[in-house]
């Protein structure tokens, strides 16, 4: 892989080309001086390409916005959009796999030098269509001093979801809540997780089936909503996502379920010692990988094509990446990544950035169908509603699954 300091894009082939490239922040915080910090130093290595950057909001915003500009006179030729929306826009024909784009051995060795797992959601039928950029997985966010002061060790979090009950006892007072896990935002991302805790995957590898009735899956649910209402180490009802992580920092919970991407931050705000834990298992262990890749557009010519992957090659080189990770708290992308000095460093002195790579070894791709924001959208409500007593899991997750076999005959 090409260092960053050595990413040039041939000058005859990539002369006065203008690239716009849309890109979401999910997690909050000032991550678009980042973004913007990397894009200049890019077009100072590389002259003949001119980048306009445009933070676009959350990842369904980011949507919207590169997909209208498509079909505007001004469209984008780049963006970064959620690793699970490949289906669809492999269905709208818009983005091109990058076996198209690249050349070489070289080039070859790039595309193959990401982590397995983070490009599970962007490799469908033997081409790759994303590549890895803000990556992350679901990790548990701990107060340490909460834990001394309950009695428990705060070297360990829960390892089980008895665990996360009896800890989430001990820990919870008129004060604070024992463990919030957020279930607006991204509801099916958090419940993903619990379901392949549970032993059961919510949909099949080739995007046409879901498996929302499962027995496992209505237990994963029930489970959620339990914490709450039954166990009472959660507040009942819906937990905000945006908010949940300044919840944490001023003390409201003990414990939280967040995205990798908020790492940094909390290390930069928190007033007291915090560990950072992989997720707890029933049946297993396990995660989905989160958040964005990077898409080519189709209708880039050849030109803007080879622009914008000296750009992806740039942002996603080790040490570009490792900055990335330290900036923001996502992991590095690749292996060599973690071979840099600078990441090197940071990990040692401060462990918890490695928790989320690690988790990789039992992590599987985010889930994504055909028809995703649709089928995504009955998921998120039956789980809300479960989670606000409207509607048992089981009832809940039945419509939801009805609904999605109804999306989803159009494309089996």
């Amino acid at each position: 892989m090409l260092a960053a300091s050595t990413v040039a894009v041939n000058p005859a082939a990539a002369e006065d080309v203008e690239l716009t490239m849309y890109y979401p922040i999910a997690v909050g915080g000032p991550l678009t001086q980042v973004v913007d910090g990397i894009v200049a130093e890019f077009e100072a290595a590389n002259p003949g390409i001119s980048v306009e950057a445009i933070y676009a909001g959350n990842y369904d915003d980011t949507r919207i916005k590169a997909l209208s500009a498509l079909n505007s006179g001004d469209p984008a030729q780049l963006a970064v959009m959620f690793s699970i929306d490949a289906y669809d826009l492999i269905e709208q024909d818009l983005i091109v796999p990058f076996e198209e784009v690249i050349e070489g051995e070289e080039e070859q060795a790039w595309l193959d030098g990401f982590y397995p797992a983070l490009m599970a959601n962007g490799q469908i039928e033997g081409q790759t269509w994303g590549v890895p950029f803000q990556r992350s997985t679901i990790v548990a966010y701990y107060n340490k001093d909460m834990f001394r002061d309950a009695g428990l060790d705060p070297e360990t979090a829960p390892q089980t979801w008895d665990d996360l009950v009896e800890m989430g006892r001990a820990l919870t007072t008129d004060d604070r809540w024992g463990i919030m896990i957020p279930s607006t935002g991204y509801p099916y991302w958090m419940f993903q997780a619990l379901a392949i805790q549970n032993g059961v995957e919510l949909m099949a590898d080739d995007g046409l089936s879901t498996n929302f009735t499962d027995p496992a899956v209505v237990e994963a649910l029930e489970f959620w909503v339990a914490l709450g209402q039954e166990h009472g180490v959660m507040p009942e009802g819906t937990i905000e996502w945006g908010t949940l992580r300044q919840a944490f920092l001023e003390g409201q919970t003990a414990m939280m379920w967040h995205s990798t991407g908020n790492l940094t931050a909390v290390k930069n705000n928190a007033e007291f010692d915090f560990g950072v834990a992989m997720l707890p298992e029933n049946e297993r262990r396990g995660s989905p990988t989160g958040g964005g890749n990077f898409y080519i557009f189709k209708d880039a010519t050849e030109e803007e094509r080879q622009a914008a992957l000296e750009l992806i090659k740039f942002m996603t080189s080790p040490e570009q990446a490792a900055k990335w990770s330290i900036e923001t708290g996502y992991m590095g992308v690749s292996p060599a990544a973690y071979e840099t000095e600078a990441l090197q460093a940071y990990t040692e002195a401060f462990p918890p950035a490695l928790v989320a790579r690690d988790q990789l070894e039992v992590a599987v791709a985010e889930f994504s169908t055909f028809e995703t924001a649709r089928v995504r959208e009955g998921l998120n409500n039956a789980i809300q509603a479960a989670l606000t007593g409207t509607q048992s899991p089981e009832e809940a997750l039945a419509e939801a699954q009805a609904a999605a076999e109804r999306l989803l005959d159009a494309y089996r």
